[in-house]
């Protein structure tokens, strides 16, 4: 029983029927120069490759296309034919690629980052110069948040790359750890706890009005995890810097990042107290919609941050 198909009708891809770029461009050079050899040394090819390209071509169209002889390589009226369809095929190939470019360049020239504020306030800048060395003509917008709202930016295409200090992905963001980072118990000089010889226990420290950063952030995230959601806020700040500064003033204990409180320390504004039977570590991350892996600069600096 006839299955309803012509045996001479094409199958397969067109891909499998229509000969490569390479081959095309091969073609139209053999036009050009009237020699075999003259267009393998053109396209950087030898001569023996060149002619068996020919070859494959003619065996793939069922006709042949270029007559050889002592003389040089002279196109058959088919050859001929094909030569000038080959000419529109490649023109739209630099048609496309020329579009591709700018594809490219067009993504290349920016990157938006999005960052929680102690990645944004202590590591990028470093990261970011870094990156410029590289990459001088992309022009960088960050956007400084907490935690949540570096989801949100991501997830509402705002930002390329993100940089998260919480316990875990936000839900449809996929990541990787770039650091680690401890928090610590913080005061000024002036208060009790300051003297105190031994540490805080982490019951003391859940029972204590502290200065702290706002729900959604990565510091609050960790420390209302490590205390069973017990931290009692005596202020809720939307920055680290707005926190540090309220701990120096002698408002009470608070809980940050020890990247941010260096200068404070060695200063002595503000001074570190121990704690026990309490774990404060985080990782850092860098997260981006999930199945969208970093491309171009943010690509770039995503592999700075793990230098």
């Amino acid at each position: 029983m006839s299955s309803g198909k012509k045996d001479d009708q094409p199958e397969g891809s067109i891909a499998h029927r229509v000969p490569d770029l390479g081959a095309l461009e091969l073609l139209l050079a053999v036009a050009r120069l009237g020699s075999l050899g003259g267009a393998a040394r053109e396209l950087g090819i030898t001569q023996p490759a060149a002619s068996s390209r020919i070859r494959s071509m003619e065996r793939q169209l069922g006709v042949a296309l270029v007559d050889r002889s002592p003389r040089g390589s002279r196109l058959t009226d088919a050859g001929a034919l094909v030569t000038d369809w080959a000419r529109r095929v490649v023109e739209a190939a630099a048609a496309f690629d020329a579009g591709a470019q700018a594809l490219r360049h067009r993504r290349d020239s920016r990157l938006r980052v999005a960052a929680s504020m102690t990645i944004a306030e202590y590591l990028l800048p470093g990261w970011l110069l870094a990156l410029r060395s590289q990459r001088p003509d992309t022009a960088v917008s960050l956007l400084a948040g907490n935690s949540a709202t570096v989801a949100e930016r991501l997830l509402s295409d705002e930002a390329d790359l993100g940089f998260v200090e919480g316990l875990s992905v936000p839900p449809g963001l996929d990541s990787t750890v770039i650091a680690h980072d401890h928090l610590i118990v913080v005061t000024a000089p002036t208060h009790p706890w300051a003297r105190r010889r031994r540490p805080v226990p982490a019951q003391e420290l859940a029972s204590t009005p502290l200065i702290l950063r706002e729900k959604g952030s990565g510091t609050r995230q960790v420390l209302d995890a490590a205390l069973g959601g017990l931290a009692r806020p005596l202020i809720e700040l939307s920055s680290t810097t707005a926190v540090k500064a309220s701990a120096v003033s002698g408002a009470g204990p608070a809980v940050l990042s020890e990247l941010a409180v260096g200068e404070e320390l060695s200063m002595r504004r503000l001074v570190r107290i121990p704690v026990e039977g309490v774990s404060l570590a985080r990782d850092l991350r860098a997260v981006w919609p999930t199945g969208h892996r970093p491309t171009g600069p943010a690509r770039e600096l995503l592999s700075l941050t793990r230098a």
